[in-house]
């Protein structure tokens, strides 16, 4: 067992001069934020143009393709969505407190719609379609602005993201984290826990004692944080993982099965194609039509 993972509270300290953070990475300049499971009382919006990669935001799990535009809640444990496969062009991240503007400027009527956007935000969003295209061109316009018109430009780039259609919430089901600092602790060492330890199996009496409490009641808090089974959440990263790979790396079925953590073929066939409607050898031979 690795028992150097711990929670990650993340500090964030605006530039001088600046009520918020902007913060644009390429290839050559690494988020290196994106190595860890960590969360911050900061809501968080990223913008990935290009690329494919993972979503890991608080109980959920997926994969993304041709870039991503997710909005991340306060205290919304996550992880990065770049890493040297991603093969994106840019990452943009802006991070705002809830109250950057002062305690009350979101509850003017003018704030209406951008308000129940952020209160959306706790479960986590992502955004699709046109929304992603044309928001994500105005978030990376804000690199070339100055202080002023990042402010302006942000409050616009909110306006467009409340007034837009195509979005998934995506934990609707549970964990939104406004508990104990004591449960996000605990969260955040199962989440660092799993991202470290999936490719082999993970008995719940070890996981239970991790969290120092006893399986069954580890089963019990896990599924009403989440709104899943532990087992469930570990496979549906395991079958993200496998996702990621058939799309990434040239290497058969079977090695994407036991890399991804799972030691039955037919189990990870059958898993795979429940969690995503299709055999693996589809899910990849359409990425291929795709490419081609």
């Amino acid at each position: 067992m690795n028992n150097s993972i711990k929670p990650t509270f993340e500090s964030i300290e605006p530039a001088f001069g600046s009520s918020f953070t902007c913060k644009f990475y390429d290839r050559n300049n690494q988020n290196k934020s994106n190595n860890f499971w960590h969360y911050h009382p900061e809501i968080e919006l990223v913008y990935v143009n290009g690329g494919s990669g993972k979503r890991q935001i608080g109980s959920h799990v997926s994969y993304y393709r041709n870039g991503d535009l997710i909005l991340i809640g306060s205290n919304l444990p996550h992880c990065g969505f770049t890493d040297t496969l991603t093969n994106y062009e840019q990452e943009s991240v802006i991070q705002l407190k809830p109250e950057f503007l002062g305690d009350r400027f979101f509850d003017i009527p003018e704030m209406k719609n951008i308000r129940a956007l952020l209160e959306r935000a706790k479960m986590g969003i992502v955004f699709h379609k046109e929304s992603k295209k044309n928001i994500g061109k105005r978030i990376e316009k804000l690199e070339r602005e100055d202080s002023y018109g990042r402010l302006i430009g942000l409050l616009e780039i909110l306006k467009m993201l409340a007034d837009s259609n195509n979005y998934t919430v995506l934990n609707a089901q549970g964990f939104i984290l406004e508990t104990e600092l004591q449960d996000n602790n605990r969260i955040n060492v199962i989440f660092n826990f799993v991202k470290e330890e999936f490719k082999r199996p993970v008995p719940l009496e070890e996981i239970a004692e991790k969290v120092s409490m006893t399986v069954p009641a580890f089963c019990r808090y896990f599924k009403k944080i989440t709104g899943k089974t532990f087992v469930q959440f570990l496979n549906e990263y395991r079958l993200v993982h496998a996702a990621k790979l058939l799309h990434e790396k040239q290497i058969s079925i079977t090695d994407v099965c036991f890399e991804s953590g799972f030691n039955n073929f037919s189990h990870f066939n059958k898993q795979f194609k429940r969690f995503t409607g299709k055999s693996p050898s589809t899910y990849r031979n359409e990425l291929k039509a795709v490419v081609t």
